[in-house]
Order: structure tokens, then C-alpha cells, then sequence
């Protein structure tokens, strides 16, 4: 076995991940930890100052209420999540998180992030729930806030691990016990002992093949460092899990991935087809068939894909965002000649800056095509399915929901805490409680920091770690490399071996399935049962072969890990879309076999267990609960 030091930590709370629901349960959990006398470690993957979905910025929170004023309220946000999910969603979860997301923003700001403002000091709306940041340094700024968070419960080396991937969770029968893992910059293998498991590692991107290729592979619209971890770690400790059928497809500026919300929101834009036609007017009869979500208003995320992707996969393409008409009509509202050339040139400068902010390959891509947005339009389309429990998505843990309003049958005992007793989630890797968004996921983490804390005083005993079981973990973890340094000299090439498989082709493989049975972009979203079975069964071999992963140094040892997340997380996905017999997210994938809405039958969620004793999967239906009066 490769040699790697062993190192163990023992803590009370141990919170894995980095990005911003992490940030938020550090922030939170380092606060009553100090008070009952608790020690806390995070963990993550990454640099916490740019790790996470928001790694690269943001030019708006696209969750924000505005209690303070009453613009909106708790009910509101949890209408408005309801019908965009199709009437599938957790309104316990919903509620909770809008009703303390105004919280979160305000820290933002206290701690430096700049939030626009108008002339009478409030906030500058991209849409109702939406506000707009100057936010290039936005991760920094959070980041920067848990690590002082952490460093007040003593030595920041001591309560926050860097540059360390978590592959496995411990378990003491029922209960969490902590994870292994091991460093990606030094061979060093680490055991993490804790109370209490908080897991906030994100959602999954490249698990289906992406649009962008060759060059531009690692341009997607999610983080592609995200890799399916909290699913797999959740699933491999037992975890009900929800919305794994449900996968998120943007659309979005093409090959840049550049966000599409502000003109749509803030310039008032319009897309066309080829032809010059808005599919959002011209194929509105459409959205007939799905009432009651089709006939309300905002439309939801899914069926507004929906209608462009008649058009697009029906000859009308490619599709357009009017940037230069809305560009044009906001100008000429202003009263003379002068003003509307500056308010030209804001508007130009503001169209470069939303992309500078979170997305600078699209403004790249704009300047490498000579795309100037305020003379032409610019390409949109929809990107491949992405797995995100904090956007347009559902996908994650099952959890208990808070006590004042979640129905008996939806809480446990602790909020957000997964159906494996002391293992909590939030951000993408909680289920069913979809729009959080940044700001949201912020939030999350501290309610289900509070509430992990609050688990650990109640039972405050160390679970118990089996040494030999861990012994078995590590040398699984690192077999990659030492199948690599065994066949190694038996071929020529490296990369093309008959006794082992490189994790870039085992991701490729993993990718192709997906794509061509799971309904990924060149199937142009569409399965059926046949095809998804076909799927199930090249998972299968795909699954046995990963015994054969192997890795030349410590980041191909991650990247081995990592295409073992996704595969998990593609067969959680796979075997639920086979699971629910009806098309209820039309954008998103279609059922070709049930092409139509069963509210009568699949009024419900669909979850998925995996029994780690036993290997089985089991799939059950879970009714869908008011809120408790």
C-alpha cells in the first residue's frame, strides 16, 4: 500500500465542504460551540477563499425578501418555489431557509461585500428577489468570515483543513462517526472522529457529456470541481435521498455559459429564434397542458426551457438574446439626446462588468467573435443537466424540517438533519428546498449548524470509529495508485493500459452513458425506460471497472474519487428517473414513454435509499405535506 501518514483528528462537529453553505454553518457553529464548550473543523477540497459554485464571483443574490420593508414574505417565497418546482417541493424546508436568508445578506454587507443602491439607499433590484452585487471578490469575503470565525475557537490550522478531499464517511451503526480522506498536496491520509457530520460539498457537474469540448471542456455553467460528493457520501451512509431525478438545465449565453438573469430581469430583454419569433409568446398555448404551474405566473424554469427547445429542436434555431434592443429601448427612455448616449455607454459597461463579475470566459468569448452587445445579439442555449439542490433543482438529502411548521411525518427531532442520525446537510446537499441560491445555501448552513450543535449537547458521546474497517478505507482510497505503480511498465503508454482505466476515460465512459441513455444533450433531453435500463446495466460494468481506477500522483487520486462520486450520484439519478412514470419537469428531460404531467399518481417525491449492509437500493414515494398551522 502507498505510504501515507495517518493522521487523526477528533472533533465535535465536523463540517466538510468550503463553499458557501459551508461558510455559513462555520460562521454559526463557531459561535455555540463557544458557548457550550465545543470544538468544530472544517474541511474542504479546495482554498476556501475560492472554492465553491461562487468561486469566481457573482453579480447578484438572487435570494433576497426584504422583510425589513415588507416587500415580500416567507409565503410568498414558498408560492413562488412551488409552482416553479411543479408543486414538488419541502415548503417546511423553503419557508425556513426565506425567512432567515435576509439575515445572511446583511452579514455580506457588514463584512464588506458592495451591494447596489439607489438614490434613496435601498437595494437595486434585478427582479423581485433578486438584488445586484459588485461581486468579483464575493467568496473572499464569506471565506473571510468563517476562517475568523474558526481562528475564535483557537489556531486556524487546527480547525480548518485545506487541500484535503473527503472520500468516505464513518459510521457507528446507525449514527455518523466522521469521514476519511486524504491531502491532494502531501501523502497524508486523514481520519476525522466527530459527534456530529455536517455536509455541504456541492452538487455535480460533468456527470453528463458537456457542450463544451476539446478546449473548452472545463467550461460549464456549474462548478466543475463539484463532483457528486455530498451525494455519494450521503448515500454511502445510508441517507434517504429525494429529487435525484431532478437535474437542472440552463440556458444560458452559448459556450461562455454566461448568465442570462440580469437581461432578462434588468434590461427587460427578449429571446428570439431564427425566425425573429419570442418562443415565450408565440408557443404560450402550450403551457395549457401544464396547469396549474403553466398558467401562472413568474413561468417556471422547466417549462420556459421547454418552449425554446420546441424551437430549437425543431429547425427555428439557433436562439438569441436581443442585448442591442434592450440596450436601445433603455436608452431612449432617457429624456434627451446627451443622456441617452451616457445612459448608452452605463449600460454597455454594465453588460461587460455582469460577465467580468462571475463569468469572464463569456466576455472572452463576446470579444474573440466581436460580439458588442449593444449592436447585436448574442447566442443563448441550453447547457447539459447539472445536479443542484440550491437553483432551479431538488436534488439531495431527505431532511428533517423545523418544528414549528414542518408536519410530524417531516421532522425528526433535529432540523436539518438527514434520516442517519447526527449527519446534517445543507446547501446542494439537501433535497427538496430548491431557489436558496447563494445567499440561501449562506443561510442554510447556519440553520443546520445550530441545530448539529445542538444535537451534539444533547448527545454528547464519542461514537465509535472501527480501526480495522478504517484500515480497509484506506487502503481502498489509495489502491489507484498503487495499481498504477504495479502495471505501469507493462505498456507505452501511460494513459492506455489492459489491467487499468485512467479517471479522464472512466469519466468519459461515465459521461457517454449518461448522455446517450440518461437524456443528455445529443438525445436532446429525451429517455424511456428501455434506455435507462440499457443505462442501468453499462453503469453496472462501468461500477466494476472502477476497482480497476488508477492514478499516476495525488491529483489523479482525487480525480479517480471524484468520477466514483458521479457515478453514484448517475446511477441515484438513473434508477429515480426510471422510478417516477411521468414527464414532470418538461425542459429538464422528458420521459418519452410518459411524455405527460400524473398529478394523480405522481403528486408525490420520489426518493431512493441505497442499505449499506446489504448493497440494495430501495425506491418508496413520500407524500407531499402542507405546512404544519
Amino acid at each position: 500500500m502507498a505510504d501515507f501518514k495517518t493522521i487523526e483528528v477528533i472533533t465535535d462537529l465536523l463540517i466538510i465542504g468550503g463553499g458557501m453553505s459551508a461558510c455559513g454553518a462555520a460562521v454559526e457553529a463557531a459561535y455555540w460551540a463557544k458557548k457550550n464548550g465545543l470544538n468544530v473543523v472544517m474541511v474542504d477540497k479546495a482554498a476556501t477563499d475560492r472554492s465553491g459554485a461562487v468561486a469566481m464571483g457573482l453579480s447578484a443574490l438572487n435570494l433576497y425578501l426584504g422583510l425589513a420593508d415588507e416587500s415580500n414574505s416567507p409565503d410568498d417565497y414558498v408560492a413562488y418555489v412551488r409552482n416553479d418546482m411543479m408543486g414538488i417541493t419541502r415548503e417546511d424546508l423553503v419557508l425556513n431557509i426565506a425567512r432567515h436568508v435576509d439575515s445572511s445578506v446583511h452579514l455580506f454587507e457588514r463584512w464588506g461585500l458592495p451591494i447596489w443602491k439607489d438614490e434613496d439607499g435601498k437595494y437595486v433590484h434585478e427582479g423581485r428577489w433578486q438584488i445586484m452585487i459588485n461581486g468579483e471578490s464575493y467568496k473572499v469575503i464569506i471565506a473571510e468570515a468563517a476562517k475568523n470565525a474558526l481562528k475564535s475557537l483557537g489556531p486556524l490550522e487546527e480547525h480548518l483543513f485545506e487541500r484535503v478531499f473527503i472520500v468516505e464517511p464513518l459510521l457507528d451503526g446507525d449514527r455518523i462517526a466522521g469521514a476519511v480522506g486524504f491531502s491532494v498536496r502531501d501523502q497524508k491520509f486523514y481520519i476525522f472522529k466527530a459527534k456530529a457530520v455536517l455536509v455541504a460539498m456541492g452538487g455535480a457537474a460533468h456527470v453528463f457529456r458537456p457542450r463544451s469540448t476539446g478546449e473548452g471542456f472545463g467550461r460549464t455553467w456549474y462548478a466543475p470541481w463539484n463532483t457528486g460528493s455530498s451525494a455519494y457520501f450521503t448515500l454511502k451512509a445510508g441517507a434517504e435521498m429525494t429529487g435525484q431525478e431532478v437535474r437542472f438545465i440552463p440556458m444560458r449565453f452559448k459556450d461562455g455559459h454566461g448568465p442570462v438573469g440580469a437581461w432578462f430581469l434588468l434590461y427587460k430583454s427578449n429571446s428570439t429564434n431564427a425566425l425573429g419569433e419570442d418562443s415565450l409568446v408565440t408557443r404560450i398555448d402550450e403551457l395549457e397542458k401544464y396547469a396549474p404551474y403553466g398558467t401562472t405566473k413568474p413561468i417556471p424554469t422547466c417549462l420556459r426551457n421547454h418552449l425554446w427547445m420546441i424551437d430549437l429542436f425543431g429547425g427555428n434555431g439557433p436562439l438569441y438574446m436581443q442585448t442591442a434592443e434592450a440596450i436601445k429601448n433603455i436608452a431612449d427612455a432617457s429624456p434627451d439626446e446627451k443622456e441617452a448616449r451616457k445612459k448608452l455607454k452605463e449600460l454597455e459597461n454594465e453588460a461587460w462588468e455582469d460577465f467580468l463579475d462571475m463569468t469572464i470566459t463569456q466576455s472572452l468569448l463576446w470579444a474573440a467573435t466581436n460580439v458588442e452587445p449593444e449592436k447585436q445579439p448574442s447566442e443563448i442555449d441550453p447547457c447539459e443537466p447539472y445536479f443542484i439542490g440550491s437553483h432551479s433543482g431538488g436534488s439531495g438529502a431527505w431532511v428533517s424540517g423545523p418544528e414549528d411548521v414542518a408536519p410530524t411525518e417531516y421532522n425528526w427531532g433535529y432540523c436539518n438533519m438527514s434520516t442517519v442520525k447526527g449527519l446534517f446537510c445543507a446547501g446542494d446537499a439537501s433535497g427538496a428546498s430548491s431557489h436558496k441560491y447563494s445567499s440561501g445555501s449562506h443561510a442554510e448552513g447556519r440553520i443546520a449548524a445550530k441545530s448539529a450543535i445542538r444535537f451534539i449537547v444533547e448527545n454528547n458521546t464519542q461514537p465509535n470509529a472501527d480501526k480495522a474497517h478504517v484500515e480497509k478505507l484506506k487502503k481502498k482510497i489509495l489502491q489507484p495508485l498503487d495499481t498504477f505503480k504495479k502495471n505501469r511498465e507493462e505498456s507505452s503508454d501511460p494513459n492506455i493500459h489492459p489491467n487499468y482505466i485512467k479517471p479522464k476515460d472512466f469519466m468519459f465512459r461515465l459521461q457517454k452513458i449518461m448522455d446517450e441513455y440518461a437524456g443528455g444533450v445529443t438525445m436532446h433531453f429525451n429517455t424511456n425506460k428501455p434506455l435507462l435500463e440499457k443505462g442501468l446495466e453499462l453503469l453496472a460494468y462501468l461500477k466494476e471497472d472502477s476497482d480497476k481506477l488508477a492514478a499516476e500522483d495525488l491529483h489523479e487520486l482525487m480525480r479517480c474519487w471524484e468520477n466514483v462520486h458521479r457515478m453514484w450520484q448517475a446511477e441515484a439519478h438513473i434508477r429515480t428517473v426510471l422510478f417516477r412514470e411521468e414527464t414532470r419537469w418538461p425542459g429538464y428531460y422528458y420521459r418519452a414513454d410518459y411524455p405527460d404531467i400524473d398529478q394523480k399518481n405522481w403528486q408525490v417525491f420520489a426518493n431512493c435509499r441505497w442499505i449499506p449492509k446489504t448493497g440494495e437500493w430501495v425506491m418508496l414515494k413520500r407524500e407531499i405535506l402542507p405546512l404544519k398551522k
